[in-house]
């Protein structure tokens, strides 16, 4: 065999340059995708821990903030029961003391006819009693004889007594 002509070894080693100079080219833009590619998946990698810690604190946060408010929860029902036990309270007491405010109505009712009437005995008080008179002589139109007990029983007592008004208010 016979020896390549120069011309053909040249542009064959210029092919062989230009090729290894992108194979080069190739090889050092893959070393920088992979270096970009290393570093992104660095970056995720953290990104992935710093949002993992997030979410860690949110659910930590969410189950205090659920304890505190079963705590309020438990703490409102236990009030809600003490008011319902003193409004069954205040509800019997007012149960009790419904006759007593009915009676005191009707107290109020009665009070002026009361008034009324002890006005007449201070009345009847002031005017003091009738004078004395002869019994041999009543007053015209004035009362006749002392009655007898209204129970039929006239033995040892005596004539009743004229009525003297008084008060004890």
């Amino acid at each position: 065999m016979s020896a390549p002509p120069a011309l053909q070894i040249r542009e064959a080693n210029a092919h062989l340059a230009a090729v290894h100079r992108r194979a080069a080219e190739l090889e050092a833009r893959l070393d920088a995708a992979e270096r970009t590619v290393h570093a992104q998946a660095e970056r995720l990698a953290r990104h992935d821990q710093l949002l993992r810690a997030a979410l860690d604190e949110l659910g930590r946060a969410k189950d205090r903030e659920i304890a505190t408010l079963r705590e309020q929860l438990l703490t409102s029902e236990a009030t809600a029961h003490s008011l319902q036990a003193a409004v069954h309270q205040r509800d019997e007491l007012i149960r009790q003391l419904q006759p007593r405010a009915e009676l005191l109505q009707d107290i109020c009712r009665c009070r002026l006819p009361l008034a009324r009437l002890l006005s007449a005995l201070a009345e009847a008080e002031r005017l003091g009693p009738l004078p004395s008179n002869d019994p041999g002589h009543p007053l015209p139109g004035g009362p006749g004889p002392p009655l007898a007990n209204s129970t039929g029983e006239e033995g040892d007592r005596d004539q009743l007594q004229p009525a003297v008004f008084g008060t004890t208010v």
